[in-house]
């Protein structure tokens, strides 16, 4: 599989490895069509499994490598890792007071952002989006180094943090169309809104791509950008979500078990 993707350029590999995160994301939702309703244990397992994946993509694929390639390029590298680091999380927080959207477990009246009338649906699929668009552009600028020919960086680590991600992607997509369903809405509808959440993973991968290969300079920056937008979504939304329903054991194993797995992926492949 490695070799067939060397064939082609960054911004396919990137396509590709997006495209395989996305249908993760739409076989997560299509668990709507044999179950109306998930054990809240293993779903809070879910997600605690899905915060684990992205806290440790977080340091192993891109603070770690944006480090050593800040150091490489004479960076200070510890004040460029914080800025990007920051800049990350800052950045969806803004968009987080911006956008209108509803976390899951809520009612409507608990809607964040600027208050509108969209439907429930639309607020959901909206909320899990947002997590979407540093994951993808995660992959992308993994991808990305590789094709600068950035010393640090390795075509199976970039599989591998795809992997991850597309691993932690099945719990999402199941998170928005389940609870859908439950509230009523048809099996195939509520398919169709969880699968949408993942649409922005490809269109987000193509760009990081893109922008790592227009301006190399800012390499270490959108890796360690990429890295703080997503431990703003694990600390914003995911452990809390996994927390909610009094099942915090299940939750923080989870949390062990997909950082232990992202772990193996990025040190065993990478």
């Amino acid at each position: 599989m490695i070799e067939f993707i060397r064939g082609y350029d960054a911004t396919v590999q990137a396509l590709f490895a997006t495209l395989f995160t996305w249908g993760v994301t739409a076989l997560g939702s299509a668990l709507v069509f044999f179950f109306k309703s998930i054990n809240k244990k293993v779903f809070d397992t879910m997600l605690g499994f899905a915060a684990g994946v992205m806290i440790a993509a977080s340091f192993w694929s891109l603070i770690s490598p944006g480090l050593e390639l800040a150091t490489e390029m004479g960076y200070n590298a510890w004040a460029m890792a914080a800025f990007g680091f920051m800049s990350g999380g800052l950045f969806l927080f803004l968009v987080d007071k911006t956008l209108p959207h509803m976390h899951l477990g809520l009612a409507p009246s608990e809607q964040e952002g600027p208050k509108t009338s969209w439907q429930r649906s639309v607020l959901l699929v909206t909320a899990i989006t947002l997590h979407n668009i540093p994951e993808g552009l995660a992959v992308g600028v993994a991808f990305g180094a590789v094709a600068a020919g950035i010393e640090s960086a390795s075509l199976t680590s970039a599989i591998a943090l795809a992997i991850g991600i597309g691993l932690q992607n099945f719990p999402e997509g199941a998170a928005v169309s389940i609870p859908l369903r439950r509230e009523g809405m048809s099996r195939g509808k509520a398919f169709l809104y969880g699968q949408a959440s993942g649409i922005v993973e490809p269109i987000a991968g193509v760009l990081g791509a893109l922008l790592v290969l227009s301006v190399r300079s800012m390499l270490p920056f959108a890796l360690c950008f990429a890295a703080g937008a997503m431990i703003y979504v694990v600390v914003e939304e995911l452990i809390p979500e996994a927390q909610s329903n009094n099942n915090s054991d299940y939750a923080t194993m989870g949390v062990l078990v997909g950082f232990t797995i992202m772990m193996i992926l990025d040190v065993a492949l990478g």
